[in-house]
């Protein structure tokens, strides 16, 4: 059986033998006892950040003996203390945010106190890198907590990087990687996982496609092998090409067609980005993906599977002198593939002219919401400076009840249920400054606008309040330190900082750099960045009409 836990950042896949069955099942609910794993069971109860579980289940050819699991979770998951700033990772999986901090219990009673920042710092040891002859690049994150290790392989590629008219191909051949090779048949990996209390997961973004295990130390020799025979010796067939395809095509009508948030999302981004590939939704195109095939796949593997173009992550209880022998002797011998440039380069943004907007109306809705979409820079794109001013401006207008857009419009002129703010700094081009809110029964977005308008006018005239100012610093920064509280978590904050353009200095001195922003830096963001003329504006409404109708203008 394969179970997928999909929290706020990414959808957990565990491989669990029939007999292996949850026992603790009652903390999430009698409903799950007969699919849940232990592991599952352990992740959930252990964030008590996590509520409201749904479960959803699929069956298809292409699974043959196995079942498809997706538990949807609404909140703040565990991936979600993984990133320097709030990134979405494999964001084909849309989910509802837990807005309020306040039911972190790490980060509700952490000091604020200018003292308290200046102690913390990031405590860990500082990774070994290196790279091979043929180009792979190596990080080595010691953690000598557990008797664990993490192998994450990291490609730098991405739905930005398919080819025009095949969207969703990168999320597609992430599906196909588990068939197997000539070495290695179908189910043998994840099989090897299984009998030495392992784990595995895929995921997909606009910029990265990665693949990891998480397995006893001993047994890193061993799945390093499997990792590198896959690199270029995936094996398809037809048949199950085709069986995968409709397996991905079900995941489309789950996650979008049948989630009319989601849809809005889709729409937004397409508006959003004019001629920049973010515009594509990674999972695809409907009329695209059915048309994907074996041959397609291939392509794309040899295109960009390759030493040359991946990061090699390894994190646990491992000593990084004895690592390098090992990665040697799996991947040293894989050629590079010279066609891949050392720069990935894409078609930019033209200067945004004007303001625009997507109202979406469904007769699935039962709450209305507004979003917007600013197009901002991330943090390898933005000058010195300027994506950790962004980084506080999202937390001060978003993160939580104390935030200005709560407080505002939920608090004190009593306009929405709820309001957020986000900055998805990491990715390797131009990203989204992200902000949104429920409106209360019989107010009109117009309301909600103008309130919102007001919060950023404030921002871009006045600087931030210093108590508020530092507030922010300290749960950014706690953030930071509490993703080195899980391996795998470190694994990912590195990975998809450095598949994006970023360095080790940078993950390390991230804390720094948010310590040193000013509330002059803020105020200058929101008034560079928070212009309408550079965002979508989206609607989501009930549809009353017999039909469901999308409009764009």
């Amino acid at each position: 059986m394969r179970l997928w836990l999909s929290g706020r950042k990414n959808a957990r896949r565990f491989v669990l033998h029939p007999a292996a069955r949850a026992r603790k099942h009652q903390a999430i609910g009698p409903a799950f006892a007969p699919c849940l794993p232990t592991a599952c069971v352990s992740l959930l109860c252990q964030n008590r950040a996590l509520q409201n579980v749904d479960l959803y289940a699929t069956k298809g050819d292409a699974m043959k003996n196995w079942s498809s699991v997706t538990t949807r979770v609404l909140g703040t998951a565990t991936i979600a203390m993984a990133l320097m700033t709030p990134t979405a990772l494999a964001v084909e999986h849309k989910v509802e945010y837990k807005k309020d901090n306040s039911s972190n219990p790490r980060l509700r009673d952490v000091p604020e106190n200018r003292s308290v920042l200046a102690q913390i710092a990031v405590a860990s040891e500082r990774p070994a890198s290196f790279t091979l002859a043929n180009g792979l690049q190596v990080v080595v994150i010691p953690d000598h907590r557990t008797p664990v290790v993490t192998q994450m392989i990291w490609y730098k590629v991405g739905s930005a990087d398919e080819t025009p008219g095949k969207s969703g191909l990168a999320h597609f051949l992430e599906h196909l990687m588990f068939k197997g090779t000539a070495n290695h048949p179908a189910g043998a990996f994840s099989q090897t996982l299984l009998r030495v209390g392992g784990d595995e997961n895929a995921f997909t973004s606009t910029d990265y496609t990665s693949y990891y295990q998480r397995v006893p130390r001993e047994q890193l020799t061993k799945i390093m092998e499997f990792e590198a025979d896959r690199m270029t010796g995936l094996v398809l067939q037809d048949e199950n090409v085709l069986s995968e395809r409709d397996v991905v095509l079900e995941e489309f009508n789950m996650r979008v067609a049948n989630n009319p948030d989601a849809r809005l999302t889709e729409q937004m981004m397409a508006a959003l980005y004019l001629n920049h590939p973010y515009g594509r939704p990674i999972i695809g195109w409907r009329q695209e993906l059915e048309k994907l095939d074996r041959v397609d796949a291939l392509a794309f593997y040899k295109r960009f599977y390759a030493p040359n173009n991946a990061i090699l992550i390894i994190a646990g209880d491992v000593n990084p002198n004895e690592i390098r022998p090992m990665v040697e002797n799996n991947f040293g011998d894989i050629p590079a593939q010279p066609s891949i440039s050392a720069k990935r380069l894409r078609p930019q943004e033209p200067t945004a002219a004007a303001p625009r907007t997507v109202t979406l109306s469904d007769p699935r809705v039962e709450q209305p919401t507004l979003h917007r979409y600013y197009l901002v820079p991330s943090a390898s794109t933005a000058t010195a400076g300027k994506s950790p001013a962004l980084d506080v401006l999202a937390q001060l207008m978003g993160g939580g009840a104390n935030s200005y857009l709560y407080r505002s419009l939920a608090i004190d002129k009593q306009l929405a249920i709820s309001t957020g703010a986000r900055y998805e700094g990491t990715s390797l081009d131009s990203s989204q400054f992200m902000i949104w809110a429920t409106p209360k029964p019989g107010v009109e977005f117009s309301q909600l606008e103008d309130a919102i308008g007001k919060v950023i006018a404030d921002l871009a005239q006045n600087p931030a309040r210093a108590e508020d100012l530092e507030r922010v610093k300290t749960q950014l920064i706690a953030r930071a330190i509490y993703s080195q509280d899980n391996q795998v978590m470190l694994a990912v904050r590195y990975g998809g900082a450095l598949t994006t353009g970023l360095s080790v200095d940078d993950i390390r001195s991230w804390p720094d750099r948010i310590r040193a922003v000013t509330a002059e830096q803020v105020r200058e963001a929101a008034q560079k960045w928070l212009d309408k003329k550079r965002s979508v504006t989206g609607y989501l409404i009930k549809d009353v009409a017999p039909k469901s109708e999308e409009k764009r203008s």
